[in-house]
Formats: C-alpha cells, structure tokens, sequence
C-alpha cells in the first residue's frame, strides 16, 4: 500500500461543535467515507454516530481526496470491474454482506474476505453479526396472534397436508427442492410456491411480494409443520424461513445452517433435517408427532408460555446496535457506517497521541460457506437437468476468481477484466 500522506490528521476539532452547525460543514471538515457501492444513494450526508461524525457519499471524485479514509462495498454489487486502487495506507474497506452466497461466491472464500478491515455479515464472528436481521424482537417469537389451536389444526388435517413448503426460488446451492421431492413421495405436502406447486394460492396473495402479508401469514399458522430450507448451507445463515413458523406457531422443519442449534428459541422448537439419515425417516417421524398430540405439543410448549431459554439469542438481541422494522432504532446499515466512523476516528485519535493505529482485518470465519453438494437418494432417480448442476462447478471457480483478485489487488495498482479473467483461466 502506498505511504500515507503527511497532510492526514488536520481534521476540524469536534469538541464544542452543535449539531446544527455540524450539519452545514463541508466534507472538507471530516473525515469521508465512500460508498463504492452506491448502496444509499446519498451524494453526501454528514452523519452523526455517538460523538463522532463522518461525510458519507457515493461521488466518486471523493477518490484521491485526502481525507478519504474508508470504503464502503455492498457485497452483492461487488466487482472486480472498478476497484478504489491504488489502496493507500490509510484506505480501510469495509464489507456490507447480509446475502446468500450465490449472489457473489468470490467474497466467500479467504483471499477475497481477508481484503477488509471490517465486515458487517449473517457470520457471528464478523465485526456487526447480522445473524438474526430477520427477527423483529423476543416479542414476534412468543406473541400468539397467529397461533391456531391445536384441535382446530387436527380438524384442519381433513383437508390440508400435514407438512407446507412454499418457495419461489427453484433449484439454488442447498438443493432443497431435490429433498422436497423425495420427502413429498413418503409424506403429504402442500406447496404453494414456484417450487413443486401443487397448490394455488389466493389471487390477492399469489404475488412474491405478499409473503410477509397478513393473510399469506394466515394461511401458514393453519399447518402443523413448515418446511424451512435456507437456499445456503452456511453457519449463521439464517432467514426468515426459520423465523417466520415460529412466529406462526408452527413448528419449522429446518434444513440450512448447521449452527442453527445455537439460535433455537429453546431445545424443542424446531426439527432439524440434519437429523434424519433420509427422508423417509424424517417422514416417519412427523407423521408419529402428527398423531400424537402431546409429543407435537412438546414443540410448541415454549411458545404457549412465552419462555425463551437460549440464552445467546436474547443477548444477541438485547445487544445488537440495530433494530427491524422499527423506526425508533437505526437499521443495520446505518449501523454499519456507524462502526467504520467509530473505528477510522479511534485510530485518528491514536495518530494525534502520535500512537500508531489499530488494524482490523477480516479473517475466513467472518464470511465462510462450505462448497454446495447435491442430494442423491437412489441411483435409479432420474438426473434432472437444472441450475442445481451449476452451483459446484460456480463454487469451484469463485476459488480460482478469489486467488486472481487477491494477486492483483497485492499488486496494487489498477488493472482491466482482461487480465483478470487470463488469470483465472490460467493453467
């Protein structure tokens, strides 16, 4: 990285500073952190983060401004066809990342996510965890506003399935709807989605956009069981499949992150695919719990009395800086620029003690997802042609896209897509 220029440490002293005034200075009076991703949208705001405040702006002619001191990349948007490159010594780059993997596997792997200093990711180890950004509160988990009683739910049996899968996104890295299939040969599903549909929803309700609306949510609280597979298997990643049955009161049959145990409002609340050496066995056993109503009642006992005994889950939403849905706290990503301003001025106040600056680096466990596989339950299966054959093949060059990036940003200077991709194909 190139030296750091001497001029670095002039910034306006913010000391007897009102907020009102704070708002009409220029960029020019802090330090600037840009969006290389336009993710906000913003042109410039000065943003106020406990005593600290920063410029934040997408202008990319803040590039070679001397009081540039971060950049802000939105995972999902980033390219290799526009780097802030040469990378000064004072230059942090900062992750937003709350996506699946298959929307940019290069960031997955460790050359490419050791390139930051701070990361915002689903991962518990990145340096803003949003590993539960699709749980409003305690308070969505234990409500019973959607819950349907169980005798009502056995008088519903007579016409619905005991199982529910809905899902519009068809064939992606877990291979999800390969088990469905299987699963759906040993046990009754009702599926709405996209996905093996053999049921319709409502008109009203048969856009994607209503998966959050009041009445899609009441059509699933009539189900005993929802199938929740994550489109990833990746620890942490979690969505609001999990979150959504146990908002309902339905118990989920969960498939995806394989820490999901840690995240589980108490021991008995979900089934975990894991579990289950097939699915025959997994249909086996949800079809015992579907006639047996004090074993199902065993997994929705913690919602009746609003307890939740996971202790990591109600800190980690007592002490998360963020708030969903909620317009009294900041979101997630006002959050993240909050913890990039904090950390460039701790270490500005470390240089004016003539101290030197802490390094924060990203490492491997902050965004980490194993290589996708594919389900094969019995040879005589016909091989079904689809995108599920294009995610390993996708994983495997990522890799090789991780390493070429990794070289040629060490090499630190700019350079074209063309010798990025001779690079990547090179033997």
């Amino acid at each position: 990285m190139e030296a750091e220029p001497l001029h670095l440490h002039p910034f306006f002293n913010r000391g007897g500073l009102t907020l009102n005034r704070k708002k009409t200075l220029a960029a020019d009076s802090f330090p600037i952190m840009l969006w290389w991703s336009p993710l906000t949208g913003e042109t410039g705001r000065l943003g106020q983060c406990g005593a600290d405040a920063c410029f934040f702006t997408i202008n990319r002619t803040y590039l070679h401004h001397h009081r540039t001191r971060a950049f802000l990349f939105y995972g999902t948007d980033f390219s290799i066809d526009s780097l802030p490159l040469p990378r000064k010594a004072h230059h942090d780059w900062a992750l937003f990342h709350e996506e699946s993997p298959k929307n940019n596997y290069k960031l997955f792997h460790q050359p490419v996510i050791t390139l930051f200093n701070y990361t915002a990711t689903f991962s518990r180890h990145s340096h803003l965890p949003l590993t539960t950004q699709y749980l409003e509160g305690t308070e969505v988990l234990t409500s019973l506003r959607y819950l349907v009683p169980l005798w009502s739910k056995n008088n519903l049996r007579k016409i619905l399935a005991p199982l529910v899968y809905v899902q519009s996104d068809c064939d992606p890295p877990s291979d999800r709807d390969s088990y469905v299939r299987e699963l759906m040969t040993y046990i009754e599903v009702d599926s709405y989605g996209e996905c093996l549909r053999n049921k319709p929803l409502p008109p009203q309700l048969s856009n994607p956009a209503s998966m959050d609306a009041d009445g899609f949510y009441k059509i699933l609280a009539q189900y005993k069981f929802i199938l929740a597979f994550e489109n990833a298997v990746c620890d942490d990643y979690i969505t609001e499949k999990f979150w959504r049955p146990l908002k309902l009161g339905v118990v989920p049959v969960y498939y995806g992150s394989p820490s999901i145990a840690d995240w589980l409002p108490s021991n008995r609340s979900a089934i975990l695919v894991s579990e289950f050496s097939h699915p025959r066995e997994l249909a086996s056993y949800i079809r015992a719990l579907d006639q047996d109503d004090r074993r199902y009642q065993a997994y929705i006992e913690w919602k009746l009395k609003g307890e939740i005994s996971n202790q990591r889950l109600l800190t980690a939403l007592r002490e998360r800086k963020w708030g969903v849905q909620d317009v009294k706290q900041d979101n997630y990503i006002d959050a993240f620029e909050c913890m990039v301003c904090s950390k460039v001025w701790d270490n500005i106040r470390l240089q004016e003690k003539g101290l030197p600056p802490k390094r924060w680096q990203a490492d491997a466990t902050h965004l980490s997802c194993p290589e996708p596989t594919v389900f094969a339950f019995s040879p005589l299966a016909p091989r079904r042609r689809s995108l599920r054959e294009m995610w390993i093949p996708s994983f495997q060059q990522s890799k090789r896209e991780a390493r070429a990036l990794r070289w040629l940003v060490d090499r630190n200077q700019n350079f074209s897509t063309q010798e990025f991709w001779a690079l990547v194909f090179k033997d």
